[in-house]
């Protein structure tokens, strides 16, 4: 019985840090028998699950992000190993202030022990930070962006689970942070910067990647929830800007049969939310 309620497992592969050389397998999450129970989707894109009578809460983007147990360098799969050599000293003299982080914002983390809510929260934070250590071509900035989103969501949920921490307030914080990132990155690719060709899924959840259309979409729609309100005339400039990025993910639906229906529909309800702000900004 104990098998069966288990809901991760060791990878066979072995994995060596670039950074401390520690070898050690990644955590993978099992799949069927009735662990994820697909619930709605965000107008973030992302897919809330349901409660299994069996195996309770479970959390897939606890288990996305690879990290090293000892030294903490964390980024996707497709990156941890790939690290350019001129980075790795880098990477080994920021270990101690990026524990000292997480060890404030997050309690008991440790990553030697199986993932769960609060270290799978930190997981991704430290891939937010080790991607500070990446080159250009390897699309740092949006990886940013999604790691800071996905750091929201499970903040969001350690607020249900654990009330009255004030991680409601955390959650908000890396959501600004991901709105600042999908922002900047949109604008590095425009201005031939910083390309996106190193991101492989764009995710932004696991359930289904949304590519460079659902990168824009959510480009806007964190800047309608999370941008700045101080000057009103730049929010008025942004909320501009946002109509143009919509065109833009709406004639790439029309050149494409393939244009997942969800992204769409939350593009419509994008516009209706836009024009009501612009709308109230006139009167």
């Amino acid at each position: 019985m104990a098998a069966e309620l288990k809901i991760s497992f060791q990878a066979k592969d072995k994995i060596t840090c670039p950074v401390c050389g520690t070898d050690f397998h990644r955590e993978e999450l099992r799949s069927g028998s009735g662990r994820l129970i697909a619930g709605a989707l965000t107008d973030e894109l992302h897919r809330l699950y349901d409660p299994s009578i069996k195996y309770g809460d479970v959390y897939p983007l606890a288990y996305t992000a690879t990290v090293c147990p000892r030294c903490w360098f964390a980024s996707t799969d497709q990156d941890f190993c790939e690290l350019p050599p001129e980075r790795i000293d880098r990477a080994q003299k920021d270990e101690k202030k990026r524990k000292e982080l997480v060890n404030l914002i997050f309690p008991q983390v440790d990553f030697m022990e199986n993932r769960g809510l609060i270290n799978g929260a930190a997981s991704h934070y430290l891939v937010l930070r080790s991607y500070d250590y990446f080159p250009p071509e390897f699309s740092p900035t949006l990886k940013q962006g999604i790691a800071a989103l996905r750091t929201g969501w499970l903040l969001e949920s350690m607020d249900k689970k654990y009330p009255g921490q004030h991680f409601d307030w955390l959650a908000l914080l890396f959501k600004k942070k991901a709105q600042f990132c999908y922002t900047e990155a949109i604008r590095r690719e425009e201005a031939g910067e910083e390309n996106l060709s190193g991101v492989k899924l764009f995710g932004p959840d696991t359930d289904k990647n949304y590519g460079y259309e659902g990168a824009l979409y959510l480009s806007g729609l964190l800047l309608l929830k999370y941008g700045p309100l101080n000057n009103p005339g730049n929010r008025r400039e942004s909320m501009t800007s946002i109509k143009r990025i919509i065109a833009k993910i709406f004639g790439m639906g029309k050149a494409s049969k393939g244009k997942p229906g969800p992204l769409l529909e939350h593009v419509k309800e994008l516009y209706v939310r836009l024009n009501q702000e612009l709308n109230e900004s006139d009167s």
